[in-house]
């Protein structure tokens, strides 16, 4: 029998929900950087958010975050994990590398959030955090691209942190992890709209032929 209009209409429409949900999930799932009290000059505890994105099922078991040659950095111990922060010549911390202990590491499907407490920021309204994310299968993933020249997020994009003034009460957040949250929860909600249209689209086609 031929599908009818409703009922051709109801399936595309919860395609789409589909696909648009699926994408929220994907905008989200970048390495990302927070810290709601940084401001310049002063100290904070950053948080950076590792989601596992392996195709292969491989487990996330190492990463190494890139540091603007900060004066002090303290990381937070986490179970399973063991870290190694890296100092120039000058003493300055550049790098923290957290690895997994064997048989630990971040399953797919899975996140981990690594916290570091870092002292006297510097007085720039932007940080940049370069990271390399390392698989058990051997994979490795360097969040390091900035963003297109024409505004539009790249596909491996730098963990970014905004800072307050020096003084401010203002409260900065992410910029990467303001818009990948906004963009999936716009998604979702026309997701959702549309998966209740196609439901509903079904229930009236199901009633009329009743």
């Amino acid at each position: 029998m031929a599908l009818s209009f409703v009922s051709r209409t109801a399936i595309t429409a919860a395609i789409s929900a589909a696909a648009l949900l699926t994408g929220a999930g994907v905008a989200s799932a970048h390495v990302t950087v927070s810290a709601p009290d940084a401001v310049q000059s002063g100290d904070a505890v950053l948080t950076f958010r590792v989601p596992n994105e392996s195709g292969t099922n491989g487990q996330t078991t190492a990463l190494t975050v890139q540091f603007p040659s900060l004066l002090s950095v303290d990381a937070q111990p986490i179970p399973g994990w063991k870290s190694v922060i890296t100092k120039d010549a000058g003493g300055k911390v550049t790098a923290v590398t957290w690895t997994a202990d064997p048989g630990a590491g971040i399953a797919p499907g899975q996140f981990q959030q690594f916290q570091v407490l870092a002292d006297d920021l510097p007085d720039q309204d932007h940080l940049t955090f370069p990271a390399t994310q390392t698989y058990s299968d051997g994979e490795v993933v360097k969040w390091d691209q900035a963003e297109n020249p024409d505004g539009t997020e790249p596909e491996r994009p730098v963990p970014t942190l905004d800072l307050a003034p020096k003084g401010s009460d203002h409260k900065p957040t992410t910029a990467a992890t303001a818009d990948h949250d906004a963009t999936a929860r716009w998604l979702g909600g026309i997701g959702i709209a549309l998966a209740a249209g196609a439901l509903g689209g079904t229930a009236f086609a199901t009633r009329r032929r009743a």
